[in-house]
């Protein structure tokens, strides 16, 4: 748990949430200043910014509760299994585990297959995101 509260990521997003809800509520305050002098448009803007503060504070708790090394993992799992689901089967025979059906060695040239290696290797590695480059 401190690891989620204290990691360089959690840290990073605590400094933003510090900077964000302070100055949308500054602005907020600023511009209810201005509706009270008579700008009728302030009024929808000293409504707004406190919630993006709000708005800000939802992403901070999604984002430091997400992680991010399962994240895209889960979703793809998760679009697999519907797109599974949608066509009505499991396993077919001669596919990949992603339902594309098994590349045939025989059928490509030599370009053709350089180039199939090397995004099997990209997608070997799994998803790239911000911690990994």
């Amino acid at each position: 748990m401190g690891s989620r509260w204290l990691s360089k990521r959690a840290v990073l997003l605590h400094l933003a949430l510090l900077t964000w809800v302070p100055g949308c509520l500054v602005a907020g305050w600023w511009q209810a200043t201005r509706a009270f002098d008579g700008n009728a448009l302030s009024y929808v803007y000293s409504v707004e910014w406190p919630l993006l503060a709000v708005a800000g504070v939802a992403g901070w708790w999604s984002l430091l509760h997400t992680d991010p090394d399962t994240a895209g993992a889960r979703a793809q799992r998760r679009a697999i299994e519907e797109a599974a689901r949608a066509s009505g089967a499991r396993d077919l025979p001669g596919s990949s585990p992603y339902g594309m059906p098994d590349r045939r060695r025989e059928e490509e040239d030599a370009a053709l297959a350089a180039y199939n290696d090397r995004l099997a290797q990209l997608s070997a590695g799994g998803p790239k995101t911000w911690r990994r480059r």
